[in-house]
């Protein structure tokens, strides 16, 4: 084993890792858009219409409860059979979906699926910061970014095709090849050089933490649309995930090895990028989840045009990504990302105060901005956290870090989901007027305007001394075989 060699690109000799880690990232973005399209055909094929919304919830939760227990283990047993074993869960559980013989079942094995993302995505991403250099980093999470945008296209297309043939199975079958690729190419060229030493999982710690998320997740995907906020169920199944969560903390308190140490929330810089983190999410699925709604109910623009409009957003990301290097190796991290949600704002603000008056390419142009200004935002940030711990912290940091995403994004589609409704509670016609659909967008842009305000917050209360922290590249622990 070698130090990598200097260069980003799919040239280098650190290209095929690249280029594994960029598939493996592809399975999770390309399945987060392409099984919306063909929801239709598999309600009429298998029935269960009622219950098609788990399809997402599931498979969300899933995700979003096994990452920081995966993020844990990646930093007692490396990356690599973390990933793998991702891959494999996400490999299976694609290969039951397609051979799914009821609503339920299909649900079930989402559920699989989303264990297996929650494995790919943070550690796709935990890889990248372990073999390249800081000043790398940024090219390198534009390429990874870059897969978003591309499947932000394919995705709803891949499932309008197959949906349109009458094979929305292969919406599932499709990642069977993808997912083979991805771990032959990572099991051919990534190695590790882990030091081996007895651990202590804590699985106690583990278990609390799943359930707890699980149930306070729940809550928040699932209030106001299966039963009301104000319910019996509602407010049990918050108070049991807050009691649990609770017990959750005194644990890791005692724990050998806890999974979410309490370093990661002492340390201001963690705190507050899993804060800005926090905001990126919400901002993201606010404008994911009512764009389409607002451009297809307002204007009667196609499903297409709309979800091409939308993409403008994953476009901008992937290419300010690639560049905040340039900005935050000259004026640090903190700056950086001041002036990534300065643009964020101005981009929501754009959508808010407009969408009275609604135009399509106005909506695309304002969603651009909003890219751009998020990928100054969270680029920097997650690579700062990174940053400013060794190889054995840095899996949990990542995963905080995603985590945090993750939250934001459910708790951003709870609040924003109640503003919706409670605009088409107060109009006699719903949301059937176009008018309503109108009122309720510009209601949701202006909730997720105050979000990226209120993150702007969280960009000033990181530390000002961050970007003199210095990591001059990877760890003898990663490297690439050479040949």
């Amino acid at each position: 084993m070698t130090t990598p060699a200097e260069g980003v690109g799919f040239r280098s000799k650190r290209g095929p890792i690249l280029i594994a880690l960029m598939l493996s990232t592809g399975l999770v973005a390309i399945d987060s858009t392409i099984v919306a399209t063909a929801v239709p055909s598999i309600v009429h094929d298998i029935g269960g219409f009622t219950s098609f919304p788990w399809l997402f919830s599931a498979y969300l939760l899933a995700q979003a409860v096994s990452v920081p227990v995966y993020a844990k283990l990646s930093d007692m047993v490396g990356r690599k059979p973390i990933i793998l074993v991702g891959i494999g869960l996400f490999l299976l559980g694609s290969i039951l979906c397609g051979v799914a013989w009821s609503m339920p079942t299909l649900i079930a094995f989402r559920v699989l699926q989303g264990l297996g993302a929650g494995a790919v995505q943070p550690m796709a991403i935990t890889i990248a910061g372990d073999i390249y250099t800081l000043t790398e980093r940024s090219k390198v999470q534009g390429y990874l970014a870059s897969v978003w945008a591309i499947s932000s296209v394919v995705g709803p297309t891949l499932g309008g095709v197959f949906s349109s043939l009458g094979v929305w199975r292969g919406i599932f079958l499709v990642n069977i090849p993808l997912c083979l690729l991805a771990g032959w190419m990572l099991v051919r060229t990534f190695q590790e050089n882990i030091e081996r030493a007895r651990h202590r999982v804590d699985y106690l710690g583990a278990g609390l933490l799943t359930v707890a998320l699980s149930l306070i997740i729940l809550g928040a995907l699932e209030g106001g649309q299966a039963w009301a906020w104000h319910s019996t169920v509602s407010i049990g199944v918050f108070s049991v995930g807050a009691v649990l969560f609770a017990i959750f903390l005194l644990v890791e308190r005692r724990a050998a090895e806890p999974v979410l140490p309490p370093w990661v929330v002492s340390r201001r810089l963690l705190t507050t990028t899993a804060m800005i983190s926090f905001g990126v999410g919400a901002v993201m699925l606010g404008l994911t989840s009512y764009v389409p709604t607002f451009l297809e109910g307002a204007l009667s623009t196609s499903p297409i045009l709309a979800g091409l409009a939308l993409a403008a957003l994953t476009i901008g990301w992937p290419i300010s990504a690639s560049q905040s290097g340039r900005l935050y190796l000259r004026i640090g991290f903190r700056w950086t990302a001041m002036i990534g949600i300065a643009v964020s704002v101005i981009g929501t603000a754009a959508l808010a105060f407009t969408a009275s008056s609604p135009n399509i390419l106005l909506v695309a142009a304002s969603c651009f901005v909003v890219g751009l200004g998020l990928g100054l935002v969270a680029t920097p940030t997650l690579i700062a956290a990174q940053t400013s711990v060794e190889w054995n912290e840095r899996g949990v940091v990542t995963g905080t870090n995603l985590f945090a995403r993750s939250i934001g994004s459910s708790i951003g589609v709870a609040v924003f989901g109640a503003i919706a409704n409670a605009v088409y509670a107060g109009t006699p016609h719903g949301d059937t007027d176009p008018q309503t659909i109108v009122s309720a967008s510009s209601a949701v842009f202006l909730a997720v305007l105050i979000g990226a305000v209120l993150t702007v917050i969280a960009v000033i209360g990181m530390p000002a001394t961050e970007h003199k922290t210095h990591h001059t590249g990877p760890k003898r622990r990663a490297g690439v075989i050479q040949k």
